[in-house]
């Protein structure tokens, strides 16, 4: 079974009130929701979808309030997080640009790392195909964008498919060793959640599977889109 990279998702809920957490019942995903003082009544959904997650997810409450209390408990828990896996993907979901300057940071340590607005802007799943009911409710603007995201992506997975269909034996062995070609190949300013899409399109494809901290592949004659 492929290994898939775990995706760390803090929510801000002072910020961002999350109703539903649908998106998340994937192994892949651990959850932490930071609560402010005022947020003393959260919507039934949204509960039992976090006891539904079990282990996977988990409340960070602040009793004591403060300016920008909030934010650095998010920055503490995400820097204990990095430290146990550094291989993660770290998703902050808050409309407060005051973390950008934090996940630049760690993009520059090459920690994977994006802030979204909602759990449904995480660019996991703008670049996943789209077939459920509700997602074909979500407005014209918005399945545009997620359409010309997931094209954009695609081209990316050709394009690497393609490149190592050439290498023929010289093939990156480890998933790290892939993640870092891929960086290569697609260019030094590709976001770290495209490379980690390429990756993630690569595996659904079948082009890749992971076993452990080996990689092998099974790869077509020539890429297709």
């Amino acid at each position: 079974m492929a290994l898939l990279k775990t995706n760390y998702i803090l929510i801000d809920y002072e910020n961002v009130q999350a109703k539903s957490l649908a998106l998340l019942k994937g192994e892949q995903f651990q959850v932490r929701i930071f609560l402010g003082p005022g947020n003393t009544k959260l919507p039934v959904e949204l509960v039992l979808a976090m006891h539904e997650l079990g282990e996977r997810a988990d409340y960070v409450i602040l009793e004591t309030p403060g300016a920008n209390a909030l934010d650095f408990h998010i920055a503490y828990y995400l820097g204990i997080l990095t430290a146990n896996d550094p291989n993660g993907f770290f998703h902050i979901i808050s409309k407060d640009t005051g973390f950008d300057p934090l996940i630049k940071h760690m993009k520059e340590k090459k920690v994977y790392a994006v802030r979204s607005i909602s759990i449904e802007q995480i660019p996991y799943f703008k670049t996943s195909v789209i077939n459920s009911d509700s997602t074909k409710n979500n407005s014209a603007a918005v399945d545009q964008k997620n359409s010309s995201v997931k094209t954009s992506i695609n081209e990316l997975i050709k394009i690497m498919a393609e490149d190592l269909i050439r290498r023929k034996t010289s093939k990156p062995g480890t998933p790290k060793t892939l993640m870092n070609t891929i960086q290569a190949k697609c260019g030094k300013d590709t976001l770290a959640a495209d490379i980690e899409a390429v990756y993630q399109g690569l595996m659904s494809r079948g082009y890749i599977k992971v076993n452990g901290a080996k990689i092998s592949y099974d790869l077509p004659a020539t890429a297709q889109l």
